[in-house]
């Protein structure tokens, strides 16, 4: 390492913002927040309208809906050390900017060519905003209560745009084309510029060296190849080539890219970051908890629609509880990790995420909405406090001055978690569905196999039968869903279990209160203690 690592901070007071200014500052990075939130969930209904204009194949489907993704997982460690380095809030308004002109591209995009490269800017501008917004918090309040419960604010309100995004979209095709879920962004981004750069103060690492060039191919090289592995082999199965090829340009680049940070002088991620127990711990426990909270979004939606035949602006009201309730775990956490403590409250949390997963298996083939909020309750607000814990001690347990690194590293473990988790959880349903579909005698040879092969290609089968035997397919088929959901939210729930286990040895010796510290991380600070932990601790 050069001197740059192991130079002392300059000395002085942190600069004082008014509470009016900070609690701004929350509410422009939400509002980035949300739109980010809907456009990844709003999409999903958009496609059947897109794909009678455009008229994409099959495969340029599965781009359009992925190339946001592997961009914005790609993108996350670059965007966020850029952040630290060029300033985040001038990064968070470029990123506002681009995600706006790309919407508007993406909205009256004329062929599936220009579709699947505006969502593709649409990931770059969301990797420049995402890591932005709660480094931009983590510098702003300095009071670690208030920042804990800032954070919680933000992840909060994350966790309700990822349930207002069906709701939004569906009320916007009801009465628009299909564009419209994209169009909505561009006012909402050009409000949030405006209030950007008239709220948010700027900050940097004050020491900032030249970007590695070689690192950033290698970063995102070896975060979508290991992404697109899982999302590939949840669909089609271990045993494919491309699977492999991507696994393999995967761990090979995420090998080489963690060697080149340990040896060069101006690394893109100091690994040095991962010898903080707090900052390692709650990096696993957060890619653990999205493991399993994947399971919501990806079996209800198919549940709701498919199972009970609702409609997708119903789907998306019926979803809306957890949200809210996340919300309110994310600002009860503040307080409780003064009660509780930090390895204790993830642990009560995800223990109640847990309940909830496994109260979800109380539901059937038939409508009982109220026994779903039973379960969507413990396990949304659980999962409000121990991520909101997660996220404030991954923030919490790093310099100031490396805030943006910090979040993108736990943006691309969450981003690396969800796909985990979709690529884990959708195996499970759907073997246990081929398994346990009870098909009818009398289906014909020629239908069996669509039958077997998953919910939606049964009920579309069934729609050319006649009556009574179409009947019989659709329950048989909603039964085997029902029982192979059932088995994917027990799953879920030891996942959840597993992951408070972990976190109480893994951020056992955090302390409740994480002041900001002076020295920045080098080669002789692995296991430099807080100074001021013991104190902040007893108050």
């Amino acid at each position: 390492m050069d001197s740059s690592h192991t130079s002392t901070r300059p000395a002085g007071p942190p600069v004082q913002y008014s509470a009016a200014r900070k609690w701004a500052t929350v509410a422009v990075g939400c509002l980035a927040v949300v739109v980010l939130s809907v456009d990844l969930t709003a999409l999903h209904l958009a496609i059947p309208g897109l794909v009678s204009d455009v008229d994409p194949s099959a495969n340029q489907i599965l781009w359009i809906a992925d190339a946001y993704g592997f961009a914005l997982a790609g993108l996350l460690v670059t965007m966020g050390v850029l952040g630290d380095r060029v300033g985040r809030k001038k990064l968070f308004l470029i990123g506002t900017v681009a995600f706006g002109a790309a919407s508007l591209l993406t909205a009256y995009a004329w062929n599936a060519e220009t579709l699947i490269a505006a969502r593709t800017l649409l990931g770059v501008a969301g990797a420049t905003i995402m890591p932005s917004t709660l480094s931009i918090v983590r510098n702003v309040f300095t009071d670690p209560k208030e920042r804990t419960a800032a954070v919680g604010i933000s992840m909060g309100v994350g966790a309700l745009g990822v349930g207002l995004g069906p709701v939004f979209g569906g009320l916007l095709l009801d009465h628009f084309w299909w564009g419209s879920v994209f169009l909505v962004n561009v006012p909402l981004m050009a409000v949030a510029f405006v209030a950007g750069a008239v709220i948010l103060p700027e900050s940097r690492d004050p020491r900032p060296q030249r970007l590695d060039l070689m690192s950033v191919p290698l970063s995102i090289a070896g975060v979508i190849g290991l992404v697109y592995a899982v999302k590939e082999a949840a669909s089609g199965g271990l045993m494919q080539g491309r699977v492999a090829v991507a696994l393999l340009v995967g761990v090979v680049a995420a090998g080489a890219f963690v060697r080149r940070q340990r040896r060069i002088d101006n690394p893109l991620i100091d690994v040095a970051l991962f010898r903080r127990k707090a900052f390692t711990g709650s990096i696993l426990a957060n890619l653990m908890a999205m493991f399993a909270l994947v399971a919501q979004s990806l079996l209800f939606a198919q549940y709701f629609q498919l199972v009970l035949g609702w409609s997708p602006l119903k789907a998306g009201l019926a979803g809306l509880p957890g949200g809210v309730f996340a919300m309110l775990g994310g600002v009860a956490a503040a307080p409780l990790i003064t009660v509780l403590g930090r390895a204790r409250l993830v642990a009560v949390g995800m223990t109640l995420a847990a309940s909830g997963f496994s109260l979800y298996t109380l539901s059937g083939a038939s409508s009982n909405y109220p026994l779903l909020v039973l379960g969507m309750a413990p396990c949304a607000l659980g999962m409000g406090m121990a991520m909101t814990v997660t996220g404030d001690t991954i923030l919490a347990s790093v310099p100031k001055d490396r805030a943006g690194s910090a979040s993108a590293i736990s943006e691309t473990a969450t981003e690396l978690g969800a796909a985990l988790g979709m690529a884990l959880l959708g195996s499970i349903l759907n073997a246990v569905y081929r398994t346990s579909v009870d098909v009818p005698a009398d289906v014909p040879e020629s239908a069996r196999g669509a039958v077997e092969d998953s919910i939606g290609a049964a009920q579309h089968s069934a729609a050319g039968m006649p009556a009574d035997l179409g009947s019989r397919v659709v329950d048989a088929s909603r039964d085997a869903f029902v029982t192979g959901m059932h088995v994917a939210l027990l799953t879920s729930a030891a996942l959840a279990l597993a992951a408070g286990v972990a976190a109480l040895f893994l951020l056992r010796d955090v302390p409740k209160v994480l002041v900001d510290e002076e020295d920045p991380i080098d080669e002789g600070d692995k296991q430099a203690p807080r100074k001021a932990a013991p104190i902040a601790e007893a108050r």
